[in-house]
């Protein structure tokens, strides 16, 4: 399904969402980031993929990496570790912490009896407790009904106390903000809700990196042209609002056409396009694409997308799948990657989208097309995805580095 946004905006970016989100605040929490031990130093990889761009009809594809972000394997290692260190720096402003220091761990004595607690699919749960790990607090984590025990354990091995309940990932958060109100925890959470907007936007801060970098390596290689269509990943929208806000802001009117994509059964930000506000999904919500399968979108994140994403549309769980393979295949001239779940949405919305000239034509997409996707998380849970790929992670990573060596003869 394909639903264009007539809210959508071609304008400089706006002054009132640049008190959400904004450019420098995420080039500040890019820097605080990159001090951590756990976010690798150097940009993820922005991959041409040629024969695949020839394949679809588009003139060129660029996929950036996020599996390379950090060993947590996904890109909310950028967001719940900013919004835990923005909220501490907040909460102890007497103190003058350094934000460096603090994810060193030098202030852990002070912050020991400090707890956070969160509800998770899986990745955003893993980068707190990682984050409070180090830094020197106490972490809950809330995990509902379909997570699996290989998300669970994964999470775990941090130190975060797992509390597991029936229901979705929409009654996960209800509960992990009961659970804070109770025993006097903070909750440091990627959606928002009435009367919780600080660390979301935090959250969704840190994911602005992701803009910064690929910004410099579209720029910095004459091979690349400017990108003409942006596919964003749904969720709850955090990730959405995170990179389209940055991208607006630096291009402004010339920015790139974002198209939002989303699991069929969990479609919260489809359904908001059509209310016209933010809304609840139609469907199950239970979707392969565990980072995805969220029921209700973020108020927050849809004052961003609201005005910025011209196209929302949602795609199956085998739509997903065929993704994944596809891209852990390669080509001669295209490496074979290591696209998770969740992040194989964005290219499989391209693919749906170039499969029909109907829809092709209604997005602008075609020969002159250059297109960014993004790959937001690796084998974050390897048994899943060997089950669905027909390989493992380390096997298609060990094609990826022939492929790479191969290249530099």
């Amino acid at each position: 399904m394909l639903l264009t946004n007539p809210r959508s905006l071609r304008s400089a970016y706006p002054e009132d969402l640049q008190e959400i989100l904004n450019k420098k605040a995420a080039d500040e929490s890019g820097a605080w980031l990159f001090s951590w031990d756990q976010i690798n130093r150097t940009a993820t990889p922005l991959w041409s993929l040629p024969d695949m761009a020839a394949a679809l009809g588009v003139a060129s594809i660029s996929l950036k990496d996020e599996s390379f972000r950090s060993p947590l394997g996904s890109f909310k290692a950028l967001g719940a570790p900013i919004a835990l260190m923005r909220l501490l720096l907040r909460q102890w402003h007497t103190h003058n912490l350094n934000p460096r220091d603090l994810v060193a761990g030098k202030y852990s004595q002070l912050l020991a009896n400090v707890t956070v607690i969160s509800a998770t699919d899986g990745n955003h749960g893993k980068s707190l407790a990682a984050a409070a790990r180090d830094i020197g607090c106490q972490c809950v984590i809330v995990l509902h009904a379909n997570v699996s025990a290989e998300r669970e354990e994964a999470i775990a091995q941090y130190g975060a106390k797992i509390v597991r309940i029936a229901g979705g990932y929409d009654e996960s958060v209800e509960y992990a903000a009961e659970l804070a109100k109770e025993n006097g925890w903070n909750v440091v959470s990627d959606t928002s809700y009435e009367g919780y907007e600080a660390i979301p936007r935090d959250v969704m801060q840190g994911y602005g990196v992701i803009s910064s970098e690929t910004i410099v390596q579209l720029e910095s290689s004459t091979s690349r042209s400017p990108v003409t269509h942006v596919f964003l990943q749904g969720g709850v929208g955090g990730l959405a609002a995170g990179v389209a806000s940055y991208l607006w802001e630096h291009y402004g009117a010339e920015r790139p056409q974002f198209i939002v994509v989303e699991p069929q059964q969990a479609d919260c930000l489809y359904q908001s396009a059509i209310a016209g506000h933010a809304t609840t999904a139609t469907g199950t919500v239970d979707s392969v694409m565990a980072g995805l399968a969220c029921g209700e979108a973020s108020p927050l994140a849809w004052k961003i997308l609201e005005r910025c994403v011209d196209q929302f549309m949602t795609i199956s769980d085998n739509d997903a799948i065929d993704a994944m393979r596809t891209l852990s295949t390669g080509t001669d001239r295209d490496p074979p990657l290591v696209v998770g779940e969740s992040g194989a949405a964005g290219f499989a919305g391209l693919t749906v989208l170039m499969r029909s000239p109907e829809f092709a034509t209604a997005v602008g997409l075609g020969a002159d097309s250059h297109v960014l996707v993004i790959n937001t998380e690796g084998a974050t849970a390897p048994s899943v995805y060997r089950e669905l790929v027909g390989e493992s992670a380390e096997a298609v990573l060990a094609r990826q580095r022939e492929w790479m060596k191969a290249l530099e003869h």
